[in-house]
């Protein structure tokens, strides 16, 4: 089980990644133009190095639903290996079952 200060932070970078994406998208557009001046692309460069670090979806870390387990995620069901496999063997995940050749 992971800390939960860390579980915590990363769900605070997941809020910020949020509240920023359009205005981060909307600069990225911007600094991508190439029809635009040099000076409205270094200013929206400069605009887009000032968001907080923890908006950028770089900083978001994939973790267990239920442990936060950070790696060995399956993205598909949001969950650690570990855990997937109890799950699974439990029967509680509909069309997944054991391996056998």
């Amino acid at each position: 089980m992971a800390k939960i200060s860390i579980i915590n932070r990363n769900i605070k970078r997941q809020k910020l990644i949020n509240k920023y994406s359009e205005k981060r998208a909307n600069l990225l557009k911007t600094i991508k133009n190439m029809t635009l001046s040099d000076d409205e692309r270094n200013a929206a460069s400069i605009r887009l190095q000032k968001l907080p670090r923890d908006s950028s979806p770089v900083r978001l870390r994939n973790r267990c639903f239920l442990t936060g387990r950070p790696r060995g995620i399956y993205s598909k069901f949001g969950l650690g290996r570990n855990k997937l496999r109890d799950i699974a063997m439990s029967g509680k995940i509909p069309g997944v079952i054991k391996a056998s050749w």
